[in-house]
């Protein structure tokens, strides 16, 4: 049940987005609503790695003062300009949780201020590794959800008080996509004098942000979702002003001021973006997250914002005819780019749905989660319903 790269009928055949369906191979034979886990690869990804295979080999070590040594600061601004970062504020690292390691590694536990506020939607990795760091003498308060689908945001306010040291946030709600008021909880936070570390995971690429202009200290996130970059990138953004007062622990040889003069001792931490990094980076991950960026560049997160609101509004309302509980919110200005929907065997939908190359994927306590992109068609959505719709004919009559 793929479809292929023609141009559907109906309203699609207004959208221009669809012209960049040919950049990625597995749209030919895949209808691919898993963006939010992974997205799609473009095609110029074999070029880009190619690329990097062909210098090693015809380089060799020449190619780190050539080409490689600044790459992860040219990927870092890339990133940077989608989310209002500016240059040399962003530094790249393996993923997410090395992202907020690094920033837990510039913050002293010990004293009164060392509670870290949280809510019970944040994503595990991040809640493992923030739990873990009471054995440092962190307090962790977590604020529970009454719905599963979002936290009362003046609960959330409330716990963020004089003794609170830090507050690593979603800034969108992978379970549901529910998009968290980030302006007032960190205009809460800095009230009483303590930090705020925005997961942009489920936000940078998929609707319009801005660092900046929310005053946040730290964001960070990774290409490999709706930046349609591949594993291996994430990306830490240190707000210019904090970033010079900070000496992360966390560190190694790439940050250090002069690296290549090999010093014994302490380290004389660098100014630059690289402040905040430590070993030698991830090269053919940086160079597989650039043909990525350079579509989204080029797309505009506005225009992909304005179609997510269209199409996650359409997978709702098919959803809902059918009687299924919708698991995000129906406020398109409250709702990032996923659907979660509660089928019934919505596990088993899921499995048969990947099944027919219809790629979703299922969270408990979300059920089947949707996720478009601007390369998806309205007719791709039309189709993954009436195969679920089969499917659970098909189990009906096999009970």
């Amino acid at each position: 049940m793929g479809v292929n790269n023609s141009s559907p009928s109906g309203i699609d055949g207004n959208d221009d987005l669809l012209r960049y369906r040919s950049e990625f191979p597995i749209l030919a034979d895949n209808t691919y609503l898993i963006s939010n886990s992974l997205g799609a690869m473009p095609r110029e990804v074999h070029a880009a790695l190619q690329g990097y295979a062909d210098t090693w080999g015809s380089r060799g070590v020449r190619a780190w003062e050539e080409r490689w040594w600044m790459l992860a600061n040219e990927v870092g601004n890339e990133i940077g300009g989608l989310m209002g970062a500016p240059t040399g504020s962003v530094s790249c690292h393996q993923n997410v949780t090395t992202c907020q390691a690094v920033v837990a590694s510039c913050l002293d536990f010990s004293g009164r201020r060392n509670k870290i506020v949280y809510d019970d939607l944040n994503f595990p990795s991040v809640m493992y590794f923030w739990e873990a760091q009471q054995a440092l003498g962190a307090r962790v308060h977590m604020v529970p959800t009454d719905d599963g689908i979002h936290v009362h945001t003046e609960r959330l306010l409330d716990a963020i008080d004089e003794e609170t040291l830090l507050v690593p946030i979603s800034h969108v709600i992978f379970r549901s996509a529910y998009i968290q008021d980030a302006a007032a909880i960190i205009e809460k936070a800095h009230r009483v004098g303590a930090l705020v570390v925005l997961d942009m995971f489920h936000s940078v690429g998929a609707m319009p942000v801005d660092v900046t202009a929310l005053d946040t200290d730290f964001a960070c996130g990774g290409v490999l979702k709706w930046l349609c970059g591949g594993p291996g990138t994430g990306f830490l953004y240190v707000r210019p002003d904090v970033a010079a007062r900070l000496k992360p622990r966390l560190t190694g040889w790439i940050g250090h001021e002069q690296p290549f003069a090999f010093e014994i001792g302490p380290t004389r931490y660098t100014n630059s973006s690289y402040r905040f990094m430590n070993g030698t980076q991830n090269i053919a991950a940086l160079e597989a997250a650039r043909p990525g960026l350079k579509i989204i560049r080029e797309v505009g997160v506005e225009r992909i914002r304005a179609k997510s609101k269209r199409q996650t509004a359409r997978i709702i309302e098919l959803a809902s005819r059918r009687g299924w509980k919708i698991n995000t919110p129906v406020d398109p200005e409250k709702r990032a780019g996923t659907v979660s929907i509660d089928m019934p065997n919505s596990q088993g939908v899921a499995r048969e749905l990947i099944q027919r190359n219809i790629l979703v994927d299922w969270r408990p306590r979300a059920g089947v989660r949707m996720a478009p992109h601007f390369y998806n068609s309205d007719e791709e959505l039309e189709s993954a319903f009436v195969a679920v719709d089969e499917i659970l004919r098909a189990q009906a009559v096999a009970r």
